[in-house]
C-alpha cells in the first residue's frame, strides 16, 4: 500500500481522528467481557497521545439500527480504556453534534475524548455525506486502526477521508496488512491453506482464489460435509448447503485442471447431536441416517496432520467440526497443534474458532500471526479491494 502509518505524520497539537474497533462483549452488568480488540489499539492510542495529539476516538458497538439505543452505548468501553490507558476519557453523548463539537474543542494536547456509538446515526452505515462532513470537522489526521471494518463502505471508513488530506493507518491495522500481504505474495511452498466452519457460502471466493496459489487445500467442518455429498456421499442428518453442490462439484473439477490437491475427511466422527456425551467413527461417505458429522475422524485428522507438517507457508481460517462441544474439539485442536508446530515457514489463523482453538491449546504464541479481521481478512486474501485501505492511499 502507498498508505502511511501514524508514525510517519506530525500529529503535535493536532485533533488526530482514530477509528477504532471497539465492537466488543459486554457483560449483562454492563462491563466489557473481553477487552481484547481494546488493547489491540492501544499502541496507536499511546502513540497519539505521547506525540501530543488531540485524539479523537471513534467505534461502533452492535446494531443499534441508526438510533440512540443505551443498550448500546461505548460507556462501558470508555471506563474499560479509563483502566486501560490510566487517563481520562471524555465520551460525548452523541457521534455528531453541538455536544460531541464541544468536547472535541475543548480538547487539549495528549488528551482524549471517544464519541459515542457512530451507529447510533443513520448515516454510518450509509455513508451519508453530511454525516461524514460532520465527523471530518473532528480531524486534522485521520487514521484507521479498524481493518475489522476495511471491507465497509461507511462514513468513519470512507466517506469522511475525502475531507481529510492527512490520513495513515494505525500500528494494528498495518500489522494485518503487513502479514496478509506475505501471503499474496511469493510464499514458501509448500503452501497449504486449511478451511472449515459452517458456511461454505462464506467461503467460496476464497476457494476459488486459492487455486492459484495453494498447493494443498483441506477441508473440514460444514465446508467438507457439502463437498462429501457432491461427490455422492450419505451424510445422514449432517448440517450441508445443498444449493451449493453444483459449485463443489464444479470446483473440485477446477482444482484437479489446476493440479491443486483438496484433501477431504476420509472418516468422521458422529453423533445425534452436538449434546451428546461421545461420537463414533464413521466412514466420511457413510454416515448412519440418524446420525451427524461433527467433528473430522482420527485418520483424517493424522492425515491433515502430516500434510501440515511439510508445510512452510499455512493459512488456516475455520474449525473442523462443532468445536465449541468437548466431545467434537479433538481434530481443531490437533489442526491448531500441526500448525503451530510448523517452525520454519509462515503460518496466518484468522477466525473466532480457529484462534480459540489455539488458545485452548496452549499454542498462541507460536504461530507467525494471527489475524482478527473476519471478513476483511477473507476479503484481503482473496485479493479484493478492500475500501477502508483504498481511502487511505496517497
Amino acid at each position: 500500500m502507498a498508505a502511511k502509518t501514524i508514525a510517519d505524520l506530525d500529529i503535535q497539537g493536532r485533533r488526530v481522528f482514530i477509528r477504532v474497533d471497539f465492537d466488543v462483549p459486554l457483560t449483562p452488568a454492563g462491563g466489557v467481557s473481553d477487552a481484547t480488540r481494546i488493547r489491540d489499539s492501544l499502541p496507536t492510542i499511546r502513540h497519539a497521545v505521547e506525540h501530543g495529539g488531540r485524539v479523537v476516538l471513534a467505534s461502533h458497538l452492535g446494531r443499534p439500527k441508526g438510533r440512540p439505543n443505551p443498550a448500546f452505548s461505548l460507556m462501558p468501553v470508555a471506563a474499560c480504556l479509563v483502566e486501560l490507558l490510566d487517563r481520562d476519557v471524555v465520551l460525548t453523548d452523541e457521534p455528531v453534534g453541538d455536544g460531541a463539537k464541544k468536547v472535541v474543542a475543548d480538547l487539549r494536547d495528549g488528551s482524549v475524548a471517544m464519541l459515542e456509538n457512530l451507529r447510533f446515526a443513520a448515516g454510518e452505515e450509509a455513508n451519508d455525506e453530511t454525516f461524514a462532513r460532520a465527523l471530518a470537522g473532528y480531524a486534522d489526521v485521520y487514521i484507521n486502526d479498524a481493518f475489522t471494518t476495511a471491507h465497509l463502505a461507511h462514513a468513519s471508513t470512507t466517506g469522511m477521508t475525502r475531507f481529510v488530506s492527512v490520513r495513515g493507518m494505525g500500528f494494528k491495522l498495518e500489522r494485518e496488512v503487513r502479514f496478509l500481504s506475505r501471503l499474496a505474495g511469493d510464499v514458501a511452498r509448500p503452501f497449504v491453506a486449511v478451511l472449515g466452519g459452517a458456511n461454505l457460502s462464506d467461503k467460496m471466493d476464497l476457494l476459488e482464489s486459492l487455486l492459484g496459489r495453494a498447493d494443498a487445500i483441506l477441508v473440514g467442518g460444514v465446508l467438507a460435509n457439502t463437498f462429501l455429498k457432491a461427490q455422492g456421499g450419505s451424510l445422514g442428518t449432517s448440517r450441508l448447503e445443498a444449493e451449493k453442490l453444483s459449485w463443489a462439484r464444479a470446483f473440485l473439477a477446477s482444482a484437479r485442471d489446476a493440479e491443486v490437491e483438496i484433501l477431504l475427511p476420509g472418516d468422521l466422527m458422529a453423533a445425534s447431536g452436538r449434546d451428546a456425551a461421545a461420537g463414533q467413527v464413521v466412514p466420511a461417505m457413510k454416515v448412519p441416517d440418524d446420525l451427524a458429522a461433527l467433528d473430522i475422524g482420527p485418520a483424517t485428522t493424522q492425515r491433515f496432520t502430516e500434510n501440515l507438517a511439510r508445510a512452510r507457508t499455512v493459512f488456516w481460517d475455520g474449525p473442523m467440526g462443532a468445536f465449541d462441544s468437548a466431545p467434537f474439539a479433538a481434530g481443531t485442536i490437533a489442526v491448531a497443534k500441526a500448525v503451530a508446530a510448523v517452525k520454519f515457514g509462515l503460518t496466518v489463523v484468522g477466525g473466532t474458532d480457529s484462534v480459540a482453538a489455539l488458545s485452548r491449546a496452549g499454542v498462541s504464541e507460536c504461530v507467525t500471526y494471527i489475524s482478527t479481521g473476519g471478513s476483511s481478512t477473507l476479503d484481503f486474501i482473496e485479493g479484493k479491494k478492500l475500501p477502508g485501505l483504498a481511502a487511505l492511499e496517497s
